[in-house]
């Protein structure tokens, strides 16, 4: 079971630049979302002018349905700067993923709750912060996407891109730096600056 709330509105709407799109999942039975109050503010920004749809889905997680629900706005999505996600952090991850030419901001927090939550075959996983981070890094969770799970950038560990705790694996800080410089984010969003060692 998850628990998402809304971020606060004001947040929102400052972050939330130019046109954009609007994405609801009401997907699992899992996670007790905040459908009405989501529900008003996609309107209120539908209404104003400033999202080009609000689009109410389910299993956003899945990137191939992701996919098949969207191309239905394949003209709003396209031409919208920003895209506003309401789902839990696994959500707005895919959907970063999926748009990584786009600004992604995660509409919810996922609380933290206490005992075993099962185990997700999905790509990405969301660690319930309480408060998402996915909003000043460019959709690319800190939490499970450093080894360290470091908040405050990289350790300094790792070599060519590949984190030093796990070979295999893409440095999450590297990853997050790289997306807010490709969005032109990095001095408005990004907590950090990646550090050069070889200075």
């Amino acid at each position: 079971m998850l628990i998402t709330q809304l971020k606060n509105e004001g947040d929102l709407l400052s972050i939330a630049e130019g046109m954009m799109v609007t994405i609801s999942c009401e997907g699992c039975k899992e996670v007790l979302f905040p459908g009405e109050e989501a529900s008003a503010l996609c309107g209120a920004l539908l209404d104003g002018g400033r999202s080009e749809a609000a689009i109410v889905t389910d299993y956003i997680c899945n990137p191939e349905h992701l996919a098949l629900q969207l191309k239905k706005y394949g003209e709003a999505v396209g031409t919208a700067e920003t895209m506003l996600v309401f789902s839990c952090g696994v959500g707005v991850q895919t959907v970063a993923e999926a748009y990584p030419g786009k600004k992604v901001f995660a509409g919810c927090d996922t609380i933290p709750l206490p005992g075993y939550q099962g185990v997700t075959p999905l790509e990405h996983d969301c660690a319930q912060c309480g408060e998402c981070h996915l909003n000043d890094t460019g959709g690319i969770c800190p939490i499970t996407a450093c080894s360290k799970s470091l908040v405050n950038g990289q350790c300094g560990g790792s070599k060519d891109g590949k984190c030093e705790v796990d070979k295999d694996m893409e440095c999450g800080w590297e990853r997050i730096y790289r997306r807010l410089e490709k969005l032109g984010l990095l001095d408005a969003r990004c907590p950090v600056k990646i550090r050069n060692y070889n200075i």
